[in-house]
C-alpha cells in the first residue's frame, strides 16, 4: 500500500512539472553568417535511435540546411549521433536526410521565395516541444565579410551602452 502511495505522488508531482521546450541544439553559426528574414517551426521525421540520442542531448547542427526536392521539405547535414545502445537493426545512419513535417502552403512559400530571391534555409534550433521534435528553420540571407563585422561592432556599441546604463543606476 504505501508503495503505491510513494509511486502515485511521484506521477502527480512529474504531471506538476512544467511541460516546457527542452532544447537540444542550437545553430549559433547561422545567426552569425545569416540575416534571419523569417523562422518557421517544422516537425521532423524521425526513428527511435535518433529520439533517444536527442533526448541525451547529441546533435550538430553546424553544416545543416534545409531543402525542397520533390515537392517535400528535406534537412541535410543534421548529425545525430548513434544512440549507444542501438546496434544493428536498430541503428541509424548519422547523417541521413530528415524529412521536415509543414503545410503544403508553407513549402509553396519557401520555393518561391528561395527561387526568386538568394535565400537558403537554414535549421536554427533543434528542440522538443510537449515530447515531439521539432526544428525552428529561418528563411535566411547571407551576409557578406562587412555586413558580419557591422553586426558585431552595433552589438558592441549596444553592450557598452548596457554596461554604461548599469554603471550608472549602480553609482549613481
Amino acid at each position: 500500500m504505501a508503495q503505491a502511495k510513494k509511486t502515485k505522488a511521484k506521477r502527480d508531482a512529474k504531471k506538476a512539472e512544467p511541460a516546457g521546450d527542452r532544447t537540444v541544439a542550437t545553430n549559433r553559426r547561422a545567426r552569425h553568417d545569416y540575416d534571419i528574414l523569417e523562422s518557421t517551426e517544422c516537425g521532423i521525421v524521425l526513428q527511435g535511435s535518433e529520439v533517444k540520442s536527442l533526448r541525451e542531448g547529441k546533435a550538430q547542427l553546424a553544416d545543416a540546411y534545409a531543402r525542397v526536392d520533390g515537392g517535400e521539405l528535406w534537412l541535410f547535414g543534421l548529425h545525430i549521433p548513434p544512440w549507444r545502445f542501438a546496434s544493428g537493426f536498430g541503428g541509424h545512419d548519422p547523417d541521413r536526410r530528415r524529412k521536415l513535417l509543414v503545410h503544403r502552403h508553407q513549402i509553396d512559400e519557401f520555393v518561391g521565395k528561395t527561387q526568386t530571391q538568394p535565400l537558403t534555409l537554414v535549421p536554427l534550433k533543434l528542440y522538443f516541444h510537449e515530447g515531439k521534435a521539432k526544428v525552428e528553420l529561418g528563411l535566411a540571407r547571407g551576409r557578406k565579410l562587412h555586413d558580419k563585422r557591422r553586426a558585431i561592432m552595433e552589438r558592441e556599441v549596444k553592450r557598452e551602452a548596457e554596461r554604461a546604463v548599469r554603471e550608472q543606476t549602480r553609482w549613481g
